[in-house]
């Protein structure tokens, strides 16, 4: 009998663990708590890390039916709309790394994945909240809706709230990070001309940053605003909230013509509070027993380093290539510490510079001086990361 692999979650990360674990061999079922699978969130950005994996798993030409490819990334000074650096997208980086850089509509992302993960024979069911989670010597078990369901190993993909991390690893609640984030999408054609793009731009300001990128296939833009501030922060997990452009204006500041006739001129505005958990400090936080964490639940990271989706498809295609060695009848258990010994060092690298990033973003002062200088002096040569998109995988 095939062993069985229970996840936890339906988004992005529990889709693709699902994937990657029927690959590898196993029977996967998924359980998400939602009714069903909806339209929520808003832009992702998928680096060559990202779209490599989905390559190697047939989905390329799912992706590019939906997304779009951002031509370059331009960094611009939010007060007076100056250029502080670019870097080349598009076929230069595809050349450069072998995979696109890439920018799609979360829902696009998920649907494709759950397209995939149906065709495989996943057997996903929806309307499941996890009410316990246990972990025995051979086997894990999850009790859902008075069921108990038992299988040879479990993955918590559930998100910054994860309800397997709480149980089964203690450590408490992710901490509000002081910062506020507002989305917006519009589509392209019903916006003036001098606002639509096909590039990624990043406008960089006092303790506040703004970037907008083309989805769904370039026909629609994405603008997402972060701000430092405990407004509303209240709401702890409440993740979308309706908000107004003139509520983001007044957080945002004093700002360029420009950047204030998008904030304008972007449809129905949401918000929501920031949270975030330090950076790992050892694969015992990613791995115990028959219970693993993946993605956000296992390394939830600020949105400054546009990486957060990017190393979830990462731990997915580790999972799937650390359960397909398995050669005993009972090697869950060190196949998962030997995903989370591969996996922890590098999310974690990822998680510390999503911090930084987002003092570098938000400087003010000296700090911003240099910042925009070394920019202006670098440009591409500090905005490309090759460490980060050459491989993806084991490390």
């Amino acid at each position: 009998m095939n062993k069985q692999a229970l996840i936890v979650g339906g988004g992005i990360g529990g889709l693709a663990a699902a994937l990657t674990c029927s690959r590898a061999g196993w029977s996967a079922r998924l359980y998400e708590k939602a009714q069903q699978f909806s339209e929520v969130g808003a832009g992702i950005q998928l680096g060559p890390n990202a779209t490599r994996i989905l390559a190697h798993w047939g989905l390329e030409s799912a992706l590019a039916s939906v997304a779009a490819f951002p031509g370059r990334l331009i960094v611009r000074a939010a007060q007076d709309g100056s250029q502080l650096g670019t870097l080349r997208l598009g076929s230069a980086f595809t050349e450069r790394y072998g995979a696109p850089y890439a920018a799609v509509h979360r829902a696009d992302l998920q649907d494709l994945l759950l397209d995939a993960v149906r065709n495989a024979g996943v057997d996903v069911q929806l309307s499941a909240a996890v009410g316990t989670v246990l972990s025995f010597p051979h086997a894990a078990r999850l009790r859902i809706d008075g069921r108990e369901i038992e299988g040879d190993a479990l993955v918590g993909a559930d998100g910054l709230w994860s309800a397997v991390r709480s149980q089964v690893f203690s450590d408490g609640p992710p901490v509000f990070a002081g910062h506020l984030a507002y989305r917006s999408l519009a589509i392209q054609r019903d916006l003036p001309e001098p606002l639509r793009s096909r590039d990624v731009t990043v406008w960089l300001g006092p303790r506040m940053h703004l970037v907008s990128y083309p989805v769904k296939r370039g026909e629609q833009l994405n603008v997402v605003v972060l701000v430092q501030g405990a407004a509303r922060a209240a709401a702890a997990q409440e993740w979308d909230q309706a908000a107004a452009a003139a509520e983001l204006q007044i957080a945002m500041g004093p700002l360029c013509a420009p950047l204030q006739d998008l904030v304008q001129a972007m449809p129905g505005w949401r918000l929501w509070a920031l949270h975030d958990r330090p950076p790992m400090r050892g694969a015992d936080e990613m791995a115990r027993g028959r219970v693993a964490l993946l993605g956000d639940a296992a390394h939830p990271m600020l949105p400054y380093f546009a990486q957060g989706a990017g190393m979830a498809l990462e731990d997915a295609e580790e999972l799937g290539r650390t359960l397909s060695m398995g050669e005993g009848d009972d090697d869950a258990p060190l196949a998962l510490r030997r995903y989370a010994q591969s996996r922890w060092q590098r999310c974690a690298r990822v998680q510390a510079l999503s911090r930084r990033n987002g003092h570098i973003f938000h400087a003010t002062g000296p700090l911003r001086w240099g910042r925009d200088l070394s920019l202006r002096l670098l440009g591409e040569r500090l905005l490309d990361q090759p460490w980060l998109y050459v491989a993806s995988g084991k490390r």
